[in-house]
């Protein structure tokens, strides 16, 4: 009893730990988003190489082009690229708000679905299902529907 119960968590923690880095072990490019408040962008695949950048928006939307062992090559909204550890990206996918002025967020994919929120551009939410030109974006728990074009994140990467 106790060995199936011992044997039970231990494939339960190595799947939990694997999942993470199974994730991101996929064709690029792809999306990821910046896991932590503050996470290093460096010149080169290495703490060893200098920090170039230090993002400081948990959730922000990046492309990874490349992966070398546990770094990746990501470009941000900006086009701005460097290297982050794997470990402090997230699979889960996220976009921002682009374009000029507020993005609406309707209650349906649709532009005569109910305006619920308007979105400035810059604001980070989380991707939900993308249809017919419109994405589901969660904001803090508004969730209403933006026109994908309005948002970096969404589609191919």
């Amino acid at each position: 009893m106790f060995t199936k119960r011992l044997l039970s968590l231990i494939v339960l923690l190595a799947s939990v730990f694997a999942a993470p880095s199974y994730a991101q072990d996929r064709d690029v490019p792809y999306w990821a988003s910046i896991r932590f408040d503050e996470v290093n962008l460096r010149v080169g695949p290495s703490e060893q190489y200098r920090i170039d950048w230090v993002y400081k928006r948990r959730g922000l939307p990046v492309v990874v082009v490349r992966v070398v062992e546990g770094w990746r090559l990501v470009r941000d909204p900006d086009g701005a690229q460097g290297w982050i550890a794997q470990s402090q990206l997230h699979p889960d996918r996220s976009a921002i708000v682009v374009g000029d002025g507020p993005a609406a967020m309707r209650d349906a994919p649709a532009d005569n679905g109910k305006l619920k929120w308007n979105a400035q551009p810059g604001v980070v939410g989380k991707l939900g299902d993308c249809q017919l030109g419109w994405c589901e974006f969660n904001v803090g728990g508004r969730i209403g529907w933006v026109q994908a074009a309005r948002l970096w994140g969404a589609g191919e990467p």
